[in-house]
């Protein structure tokens, strides 16, 4: 593919996914499905020089995620590393693994912000989208967070399942002293396109949600910042995925495996670099992956021409390719790609009899995912 001539800036963000293990089996899990097949994780070592490299080349801000990056023994001394080098420090957690010793210990390791995973504010919603018995393990995390001084943001994934839960949801992080509450609305890359008729809501139920937000936000103020985050296929224009392919985000996964994007594996002929095998900075500058829909030269029409390219750079390749096959495609949630009506179709069956099998969810799990 064709490239752009000017050099790109340095990653700013470094995802450092440390495991794919995970207590949690949930049904609209982004890791990739076939998780199980993929080789053994990197080593503390590897992933200290992962760090120190990514660090090295610009990058200000890291998050240790997984799968649950609490599974791996060595996350204090990968935070205090990344702490003692200028990193800002974020974990991305279900919670699960959390105890009074584990998160002292992160506190003295400098770590400087905790993102905590929440699924309903009820007890039996959030075991049957886990299938684990959670609920109580979660809310003793929260009250940790909060107890040792951190920032309480809290993350919930909103579906049919729990949209109609919003306020309780939001009632539940208020009681929890939340200071910031994402309701991200499921996005179907990973399990979640698996089991995306199942996920999908109604058009009825995401404008009663997001009203209901609205009203809280009114009533709150500043007391605690509330994010409702659209899914892709309710918009008419596509998001600035990861602003932009190879710009701003650097993933590396369990394996070493170097990603562009969250779900960069999922695309066909796309290999990706190793940092077993390649400087970090060769991966962002040089690699073929990374570069493979950088800017804008890459485009077909409508694209191409498109005055919005600049600022939703195409849209989400894999999204594309999950919907069309090509990963070069406009990206069908934009009412100027040619399958955008494959969306549309998608919105308006969301429930209806006879439109869409009705199945049971097929949970992340180890043997679940070999079967891919």
């Amino acid at each position: 593919m064709l490239r752009e001539p000017t050099r790109p800036g340095a990653p700013l963000w470094l995802l450092a996914e440390l495991t794919y293990r995970c207590p949690l089996h949930c049904a609209f899990c982004y890791n990739p499905v076939d998780y199980a097949r993929h080789g053994a994780e990197l080593d503390t070592d590897t992933w200290i020089e992962v760090i120190s490299a990514a660090r090295k080349l610009g990058a200000a801000q890291i998050g240790f995620s997984g799968g649950e990056p609490l599974q791996r023994d060595d996350l204090e001394m990968l935070v205090e590393h990344a702490r003692a080098i200028g990193f800002y420090t974020n974990l991305i957690t279900s919670g699960i693994g959390l105890n009074a010793a584990r998160i002292e210990r992160l506190k003295l390791a400098g770590l400087d912000h905790i993102q905590l995973s929440l699924q309903d504010s009820t007890r039996e919603l959030n075991d049957f989208v886990t299938s684990t018995r959670t609920f109580a393990l979660k809310q003793e995390a929260a009250r940790l967070i909060k107890a040792h001084g951190y920032p309480m943001v809290l993350n919930c994934v909103l579906h049919r399942y729990n949209l109609p839960h919003v306020a309780q949801i939001i009632e539940m992080a208020l009681d929890l002293g939340a200071d910031y509450l994402e309701l991200a609305n499921t996005q179907y890359y990973g399990w979640a396109m698996l089991n995306r008729d199942q996920l999908m809501p109604t058009a009825e139920q995401l404008v009663e949600a997001e009203e209901t937000v609205n009203r809280y936000r009114e009533r709150i103020g500043g007391r605690c910042k509330i994010l409702f985050v659209v899914p892709d296929y309710f918009e008419r224009r596509p998001k600035a995925c990861m602003n932009g392919w190879g710009s701003v985000f650097l993933g590396v996964a369990p394996d070493g495996a170097a990603l562009p994007c969250h779900a960069a594996r999922s695309l066909p002929g796309l290999v990706l670099p190793n940092v077993r095998d390649m400087p970090i900075s060769q991966i962002w500058y040089e690699s073929d992956a990374f570069n493979a829909f950088r800017g804008h030269a890459w485009m077909r029409e409508p694209c191409r021409d498109c005055d919005e390219r600049h600022t939703d750079h195409g849209g989400c390749r894999c999204q594309a390719w999950m919907l069309t096959g090509d990963p070069a495609a406009a990206d069908p949630v934009c009412e100027k790609s040619p399958h955008h009506e494959q969306v549309v179709q998608t919105v308006q069956f969301a429930r209806q009899p006879g439109k869409v099998e009705e199945r049971p969810l097929i949970f992340r799990s180890r043997e679940n995912s070999l079967a891919r």
